[in-house]
Parts: structure tokens; sequence; C-alpha cells
């Protein structure tokens, strides 16, 4: 049974079950006895139905990716371990209507490169979030809020001023979070005990640390790449692209640093 049909049979269940209702209330006859009856018999279909429904919504939830795109959070099959991420490009590609060259994809805080691996080679499995980053599209926002008062017009000026606000944000927050995160990835004597690192104050995970710094970068990216230049804006689509080389950049930094931990720690160790 599909989950259409499903749906559709939970629904006329339903339906059914407050027809009876009113009908219970309404007639005087010797088979009135009869329509309770019905409606427990009814119910306990209605119930079963709406069970095996958000079981197979469950099960289907649990065998899929999801794929993080704006403010959206799609649910799509996971393919075979083998399966190239060309295919998981491919996909997102065409629901999302977006250039397949356009978006980079980016699992657990690092960009996945080369389409032809496959996405076991980048640990993609059930569960797994990937980032659609870099695309000139985002996804529609909803039309509840008709009646806002009609935003200020963009010029230039305001659009640099937007980008720059991004950049010096990055700057004075992110970017010493992430050398003061670096450095402890090397300490100079090795301290027994978990590993855990004092990061402005706070006892943190550094695995958790370097997930929390992948994220907030991430999302500048995306604020960057939401920002739009007009066609004769050279100086914005300049402050846009440096802005978002540097905050690449750091993100590629973070990323070098976690993946070189390893080799550091066993080159410390001989």
């Amino acid at each position: 049974m599909s989950s259409t049909t499903v749906e559709a049979l939970s629904s006329s269940l339903s339906s059914a079950l407050r027809d009876l209702r009113s009908f219970a209330s309404s007639v005087n006859s010797p088979l009135a006895f009869v329509v309770p009856i019905l409606v427990i018999l009814l119910r306990v279909a209605y119930v079963q139905v709406r069970h095996i429904h958000e079981e197979r919504s469950a099960k289907k939830r649990d065998m899929s990716y999801t794929v993080k795109w704006g403010r959206e959070r799609l649910h799509f099959p996971l393919p075979a371990p083998d399966a190239k991420l060309a295919e998981i490009r491919h996909e997102i590609a065409t629901y999302t209507q977006l250039d397949p060259q356009s978006f980079k994809l980016v699992h657990a805080g690092a960009v996945m490169r080369d389409d032809n691996a496959p996405i076991s080679a980048y640990g993609i499995k059930l569960n797994s979030t990937i980032a659609v980053v870099g695309s000139g599209d985002v996804p529609p926002t909803s039309k509840r809020h008709k009646h806002k008062e009609k935003p200020a017009e963009r010029t230039e000026a305001s659009t640099v001023a937007q980008i720059r606000g991004e950049l010096d944000a990055v700057r004075l927050t992110l970017k010493p979070d992430v050398e003061a995160f670096l450095t402890t990835l090397d300490p100079p004597a090795a301290v027994p005990g978990p590993k855990t690192t004092q990061l402005g104050g706070r006892n943190t995970d550094i695995e958790l640390e370097h997930r929390r710094l992948g994220e907030l970068l991430l999302q500048s990216l995306l604020r960057l790449d939401a920002i739009t230049a007009e066609g004769e804006w050279e100086e914005a689509r300049k402050e846009r692209k440096g802005a978002v080389k540097e905050v690449q950049g750091l993100l590629d930094h973070l990323d070098g640093g976690w993946r070189a931990r390893p080799r550091a720690k066993a080159q410390s160790e001989t």
C-alpha cells in the first residue's frame, strides 16, 4: 500500500468516524446500539492505518540522507556505498533546478571535490547531512508575509557595506577561534584524559568545536552567496569574490589542520 493510499484511507476513516458520531447522536431506533460498535471498529481501523503510515514514514527517513539547501532540509534515498558522488549531485540538481556545476557539496566540514569517487570514500551513510554551498540560487521563500513593508532600495554602496560587514564579523569572531582551535590540535605536551580543550573559557570537545566552526563558516559562505550584485556593480562583485575567497580559505585552513592532526600526533609519538 503506497503512502498516498494510506493517507487517503486514513482521511476517509476519519470522515466516517465523524459521520457516525453525528448519526449516533441523532438516531432514535432499536438499532441505535449498533452505531457505537461500528464507531469502535472504525476507530480501531483508523489507528491501525495511522500506525502503518507512521512506521513507513519513519522507515523512509531512516533510509535517507539529508541535504541542507539554505533554510530547506531535503531528504533523499541513500544510494549504494559504491555509487559515485556524481549521482548525488545529479539528484540534488534535478530537485533544486540548479546547474550541477554551480554548487559545492560539503560533508563533515570538508568540500567533496571528486564526483567520480564513491560516496563511501567521503563517509556518507544513513542520516548523513550534506550542505549545498556556492550556488547562485536559494530556495523560494514563503509567501505568508505579503503585507510587509517594502524594503529599502538596494544600491552598490549598501551591497558593498553588507559584504564588508559579513567579512568583518568573520575576521573578528571566527578567525581568532579557528586559529586558537588549530593551536590546541598540536599541544606542546600530551596531557592524559579525555579529548577536550579549553577554548574561549569553555571546556569543549574538539570534534564538536571543529563541527561548530565549520558550520558557522559555511553559513557565512551561504550569506555571502545570497548577496547579488547588479549588472554594472563591478566593485560589489569584486568585494564579494574576495570575501568568499577569504572565508573559503579559512574553512580550508580549518579542515587542513584537522586532517593533519592524526599525522602530527603520530610523528610526536615516534
